[in-house]
């Protein structure tokens, strides 16, 4: 087999499996999938509607329904822009803070724990690695999802 396809096959099930761990956990915290991704973007601060989208990769209209289940559930909250009147942030209440730092606390054990069994030197490249190639995997997917919503009539 050629090493690059073996090495996107790599890939593929590596984030299969990173996937799974999300589902499940989600399920064992009460959450969604997109509930759990919703409220871990908004552990660092109160973010905009447009660049709640943006990050999550979804269109407006199915940020805002995810966003509206969250509030009737007592997650998030919207709040006033300070800079722009005329636009809204979601922040995390303190219900919806409390579960997303028990979610990512759950997320970060599990994921970890399945690096165990590898060698220290291995976890050290890794920790080096990932972090980067996430981040260009992450803004290139964004671009291309912007540019879908773009180009679509």
């Amino acid at each position: 087999m050629d090493e690059d396809v073996e090495f996107a096959g790599a890939l593929i099930r590596l984030s299969l499996a990173v996937q799974y761990v999300l589902q499940d956990l989600s399920r064992e915290h009460d959450l969604t999938p997109q509930q759990s991704v919703l409220l871990s973007s908004l552990l660092e601060r109160p973010v905009g509607m447009a660049e709640l989208s943006d990050r999550l990769h979804v269109e407006k209209s199915t940020l805002t329904g995810l966003v509206d289940r969250a509030e009737r559930r007592g997650l998030v909250h919207r709040t006033p822009d300070p800079c722009d009147r005329r636009a809204l942030r979601v922040a995390l209440t303190t219900e919806g803070r409390d579960m997303a730092d028990t979610f990512y606390r759950a997320v970060t054990e599990a994921l970890l724990a399945h690096l165990d069994g590898l060698p220290a030197e291995t976890v050290c490249h890794l920790r080096s690695a990932v972090p980067p190639t996430a981040t260009m995997f992450w803004d290139a997917v964004g671009c291309s999802a912007r540019q879908r919503c773009i180009e679509s009539p």
